[in-house]
């Protein structure tokens, strides 16, 4: 992970260590922010349960359906009532606490949530005994939730909010370090791709790791199928164009 990354994965730890509150992780599309979710959950301890929520366009009651699943709490099977679930969502919660244990909501992409669900996301924090939350909640979305939780109808769960994190795009610094980085890790020589072409690639992906990696891949496709062992600018912006569309960003000299 870029030093980016590794501040927003301290941000992360930081909040669910605390276990008051949302957590907030915020940034633009293939900025790394699953990437940084990944990390977390690797390094969460034992005694933490997750609970992870990867399709958001869910009403409220199948919202705490898709938790009680997650975390195999048993309910009706015709259940249409969110009470129902709450209850035992509660119940849950209560029995892990008492077994010392901790429970965190992951919720992805949470920009797509409605306003109602947002509302039942912040009611779950009212679960909660007199020293203690029972769940946990981390909130990764795209910048557009940042619009969404700036409203002044959402000024209750934005309060609730301690801890808070934008991923930003990379520098070109960081990106040529990356870019390095993986070849390094994938066996090559680190002199496969030359600077120009290092520097074409930080430009068209504008520092953001997932085009930085569908670029390389296919300036790696392009040098194999043309039986060369180095790539320059030149295959760079085709790959650019592959990727990007248009003219691969080739008015940037």
């Amino acid at each position: 992970m870029s030093p980016r990354h590794q501040e927003a994965l301290a941000h992360l730890s930081y909040g669910v260590k605390e276990g008051r509150g949302f957590v907030l992780l915020t940034g633009e599309v293939g900025t790394g922010k699953t990437t940084v979710c990944r990390y977390l959950l690797e390094q969460l301890p034992d005694h933490v349960d997750i609970a992870l929520c990867l399709n958001p366009r869910l009403n409220e009651v199948e919202l705490l359906a898709n938790i009680c699943d997650e975390m195999g709490i048993d309910y009706p099977p015709s259940v249409s009532s969110g009470k129902v679930l709450m209850d035992a969502l509660n119940r849950h919660l209560l029995e892990v606490h008492r077994r010392g244990r901790r429970a965190v909501l992951i919720i992805d992409e949470a920009q797509n949530l409605t306003r109602a669900v947002l509302e039942q996301v912040r009611l779950l924090t009212n679960l909660e005994t007199a020293n203690a939350k029972l769940l946990q909640i981390i909130l990764i979305g795209q910048p557009e939730l940042l619009d969404i939780l700036s409203r002044k109808d959402m000024r209750q769960l934005n309060q609730r909010i301690t801890a808070r994190y934008h991923l930003e795009n990379m520098s070109s610094a960081e990106s040529r370090d990356y870019i390095f980085h993986r070849v390094g890790i994938g066996g090559l020589s680190g002199d496969v791709f030359g600077w120009d072409a290092v520097n074409e690639i930080c430009r068209l992906s504008n520092g953001i790791p997932r085009l930085i990696n569908s670029i390389c891949d296919r300036c790696l496709l392009g040098a194999y199928a043309q039986g060369r062992k180095k790539i320059d600018k030149r295959l760079v912006r085709l790959a650019g164009k592959e990727v990007l569309g248009g003219d691969g960003g080739a008015d940037g000299e």
